[in-house]
């Protein structure tokens, strides 16, 4: 059986299609590649939110898979909208890398004890960054940051930003690609990298997650896909998700959720919200990570004890 796995056509998007084409064919399914344009690709001068809430990097992708011009959609899990079309699934979270957001500084933006300097001009599309930074260090200066991962990373080696926040796991998956092809290598040149603390600096639901997404009703190839599953991994990006299907706001709502193993055993499930103007945090731990969902919400907007919220 061939699968056709459509993704997008970014160097990230490319090297996260192909390292799913080759666990596929290590379980003896052939594939090929398809390139989908989205309307996230498309339009660079304007941010998420004006752009669109939802799916700006997955709906075209995940029409075709609807029309079976492809028979899987490879999607950074984060790019997705908390509901998928109907009559499509997520089959498979392969094994989860780092979830972590990761500063990128050019060196005179840093100061003696390694943190950006006061008035530094840091870059991000994120609602979700923005929202973290104006909190953590309101006297950095914010403007927005569009493109692939190359164009972003230009903008902080060209002196247009001090610093620039981008996601650990893209950054580690293209390291990874570029130690076999060095042609993928993507240089920092000088850039300091400093990993923010997922507890306090919380990741996008999903983020360093895959989602093999397929039509519920394609045995075959929901089966192929399906061994490719990480129950750990999935179970825990589940519950990121249903709290984000609370939110419902997509990408302009400064919105953040992390779940990960707890040290004891069981999970934890870690979020921010963005609600009248400041941030709030809430946590919960417990063996089943989707029952954590509910305190969690519950905490972020304020209606503890509240039914049917």
């Amino acid at each position: 059986m061939t699968l056709r796995l459509g993704t997008r056509g970014s160097r990230l998007a490319m090297i996260q299609a192909r390292w799913v084409a080759r666990r596929l064919e290590q379980a003896g399914h052939a594939s090929e590649i398809v390139v989908i344009r989205t309307s996230g690709d498309r339009v660079q001068d304007r941010s998420f939110s004006q752009v669109g809430t939802q799916g700006v990097f997955s709906a075209e992708i995940e029409r075709a898979l609807v029309d079976e011009r492809i028979d899987v959609a490879v999607h950074s899990f984060k790019d997705l909208p908390s509901v998928s079309l109907d009559g499509l699934t997520i089959a498979a979270v392969p094994e989860r890398v780092d979830p972590a957001d990761r500063l990128l500084a050019r060196p005179e933006a840093l100061d003696g004890a390694g943190a950006l300097r006061q008035g530094a001009r840091l870059g991000t599309a994120s609602a979700r960054r923005t929202a973290l930074w104006r909190a953590l260090r309101p006297d950095v200066e914010i403007g927005l940051l569009r493109g692939n991962l190359p164009t972003r990373v230009g903008r902080a080696l060209d002196g247009t930003f001090d610093a620039i926040v981008l996601a650990a796991a893209g950054l580690d998956r293209i390291d990874r690609a570029a130690r076999e092809d060095p042609a993928l290598a993507l240089d920092r040149g000088p850039l300091v990298e400093q990993r923010l603390d997922p507890e306090l600096f919380v990741p996008a639901p999903s983020q360093g997650a895959l989602a093999l997404q397929v039509r519920a009703a394609d045995a075959p190839v929901r089966a192929a896909v399906e061994a490719l599953d990480d129950v750990e991994a999935h179970r825990a990006v589940r519950a990121e998700r249903a709290l984000l299907a609370r939110v419902e706001g997509g990408c302009q709502v400064p919105f953040g959720a992390w779940c990960t193993s707890a040290s004891g055993g069981g999970f934890v499930l870690r979020a921010i919200l963005e609600r009248d103007g400041r941030l709030v945090r809430a946590q919960a731990a417990g063996p089943d990570p989707l029952e954590l969902v509910d305190p969690v919400w519950h905490e972020l907007t304020g209606t503890a004890g509240a039914t049917g919220a």
